[in-house]
């Protein structure tokens, strides 16, 4: 038993940040729904083998639909970042972090190794966009100050949500480098959940299309 004049351990502490699509998520949900409610009226009104098409339809559907739009997001704590795939997880340490970079796509350098973040997709319309806003600002301002100082004003444009978004994780990563807890191996995780409802609904399908 403790005694309670004995000091208190300190606890670690995980606020994580998040960083994930909501048009993903949006688009997500709309999409579960109405899957769901086509397969409900199979359900309730088709006739023979079309209830089981649909149940097996869903099964097979509805987990890649969650993997690709819902499930995607990145987790940002004071010692590692978590990055959630359609299909792994993966764990990486703020110490083995080489770079986070968006081109065409976003992306962690870490351990040699080069991992996706599909929760930050690139949009070059939104890049675009951000790079317009910024060219119309630096052209009406009457002092003639670049965008650096701009950047500065409340009402200066930000840069694109993707590009926003890796510039936060480098900056996670070069300050929490150093941390403690912050060292240690890269870990990866299938996403069984995932991968087991929707080969299992697969199967099915081509069971029942096989039998006619």
């Amino acid at each position: 038993m403790t005694s309670p004049d004995a000091p208190r351990q300190p606890q670690q502490k995980y606020a994580d940040r998040s960083f994930r699509s909501p048009m993903g998520i949006v688009s997500g949900v709309l999409l579960l729904a109405l899957g769901g409610w086509l397969a409900v009226d199979a359900i309730v009104s088709g006739s023979g083998r079309a209830p089981w098409d649909a149940v097996a339809a869903m099964l097979f559907a509805a987990p890649l639909v969650i993997a690709f739009t819902i499930r995607p997001v990145v987790y940002a704590s004071d010692v590692r970042m978590l990055v959630r795939n359609p299909f792994r997880s993966i764990t990486i340490p703020w110490a083995t972090v080489e770079t986070v970079r968006s081109g065409y796509s976003s992306e962690v350098l870490a351990g040699g190794r080069k991992f996706q973040l599909w929760s930050v997709p690139v949009s070059l319309r939104a890049r675009k966009r951000a790079a317009r806003q910024a060219a119309r600002a630096t052209a009406e301002d009457p002092f003639g100050r670049g965008p650096r100082t701009l950047r500065l004003r409340p009402d200066a444009p930000l840069r694109a949500p993707a590009d926003q978004a890796v510039d936060d994780l480098r900056e996670l990563a070069e300050r929490n480098a150093g941390n403690e807890g912050a060292k240690g191996e890269i870990t990866i995780r299938w996403a069984y959940e995932i991968i087991a409802p929707s080969a299992v609904g697969a199967i099915a399908l081509a069971v029942l299309l096989a039998i006619g």
